[in-house]
């Protein structure tokens, strides 16, 4: 197995590269290091803290959005190329296939994050820009397996980029959803109200607690460093549960 996960890894990363994804991450460093300039301009005070946050959430969106779509679309592409059955018709697993192309695009997720780390560096104290660091891979790791999952399943980018985004939005507003839900305010004991609170706390036990990710706190207050196992804990379960069922659609994948 490992004598194909390394070369998929290694096309998959050099494709990155001749898609001129890092000139890309760079042109939004400087866009987002401008719009971070500017709005600490206006602030009256806290600059640096508000400089850190936005810049924080800037960069996390833009890692998302980046690796996710080139993810899909790239596949995609080899699929339409006959790159895909050519590499499955070789004597190997197509396990080999999945983990190569995992590993390829984790490599171009690590290579993103630490060029917005670097950038944090800035206005944030080391520390707490490796805590927010490590948990953005663990999140983009989630989001390379889930996008994998969707594309074999669907094998259509329009639907495979709307699941993710549903996904991810879910994921991090699940918090906001379950808290609104339980007001005292919506309070009426009324049997559609009890069922809607029901199905809320039933699709929050499913999904990741992604608001507990790259939280933009940290980067103002300083991280704890107390919550990131249950961060690679979270990781560790979705990523075997995506990865398994991502591969079990491989596997029953005519060619």
């Amino acid at each position: 197995m490992s004598t194909l996960i390394l070369p998929i890894a290694a096309y998959t990363f050099r494709e990155a590269v001749r898609n001129r994804l890092f000139v890309l991450t760079l042109g939004g460093m400087v866009c987002l290091l401008g719009l971070t300039a500017f709005v600490g301009e206006l602030a009256v005070t806290e600059q640096r803290q508000i400089q850190a946050a936005i810049i924080g959430a800037g960069i996390r969106l833009f890692a998302v959005c980046t690796v996710c779509l080139f993810v899909i679309t790239s596949t995609v592409r080899e699929f339409n190329d006959k790159g895909f059955e050519l590499i499955l018709s070789l004597p190997a697993p197509r396990s080999s296939y999945f983990f190569g192309k995992c590993a390829g695009f984790m490599l171009l997720a690590l290579v993103i994050s630490a060029a917005g780390g670097l950038l944090l560096l800035l206005y944030s104290e080391p520390a707490a820009v490796l805590l927010w660091y490590v948990s953005l891979v663990c999140e983009l790791l989630l989001l390379v397996v889930l996008s994998l999952l969707c594309l074999f399943t669907f094998g259509n980018i329009t639907v495979a980029c709307m699941l993710v985004l549903a996904f991810y939005l879910l994921s991090r507003s699940m918090e906001t959803i379950q808290l609104v839900s339980m007001s005292p305010i919506l309070e009426t004991h009324s049997l559609s109200q009890e069922f809607m609170n029901g199905m809320v706390q039933v699709i929050a036990l499913f999904l990741p607690e992604l608001h507990r990710f790259a939280r933009s706190e940290w980067l103002i207050h300083g991280g704890d460093w107390s919550v990131l196992p249950p961060i690679l804990a979270q990781t560790a379960v979705y990523t075997a549960l995506l990865g398994a069922a991502a591969l079990f659609d491989l596997y029953r994948k005519e060619l």
